[in-house]
């Protein structure tokens, strides 16, 4: 985890931050997600029939939920310790390039594309790719948008 200050966010431009831990994607995960958003589609929800009828060969994650993991694992990889602020500005440009299965182990990778200077802070835009262990490719792809105001 990299620690900084607002103020020495905009130097990191460029930077690697690396790897989050792995975390599981339960099915537990995925039906609490589904009840959040009624999106209950069987693919999601119902096991059986996702391993009998899928293409994916049993449940997978809905693609806003491994989405939607970007912030507890983001929180992994950088802090700014003087932010009065955090803001998820939002997202330029996500894909969902492959699946996650139930049970599959994810894991975040970012690197800082840009930073700058906002009224009262500093916003990164971020290169974010959400792995899924042991795949050949990923499984979301996003540049997401974050403000920290002093």
């Amino acid at each position: 985890m990299l620690t900084v200050t607002v103020d020495e966010v905009t130097g990191l431009a460029g930077r690697d931050l690396g790897y989050t831990e792995y975390r599981v994607v339960t099915q537990d995960r995925v039906d609490t997600f589904a009840e959040a958003t009624d999106d209950h589609q069987w693919i999601h929800v119902d096991p059986e029939r996702a391993v009998r009828d899928s293409p994916f060969g049993g449940p997978v994650a809905h693609g806003f939920l491994s989405l939607s993991l970007v912030i507890p694992m983001w929180s992994e990889l950088l802090t700014v310790s003087d932010a009065s602020s955090v803001v998820n500005y939002g997202l330029d440009k996500v894909r969902c390039v492959s699946p996650v299965p139930v049970g599959a182990r994810i894991r975040l990778k970012a690197v800082i594309a840009d930073a700058a200077e906002v009224t009262g802070g500093v916003q990164l835009t971020v290169d974010q790719t959400i792995e899924v262990e042991g795949a050949s490719r990923p499984a979301v792809v996003a540049r997401g948008l974050y403000r920290f105001y002093r």
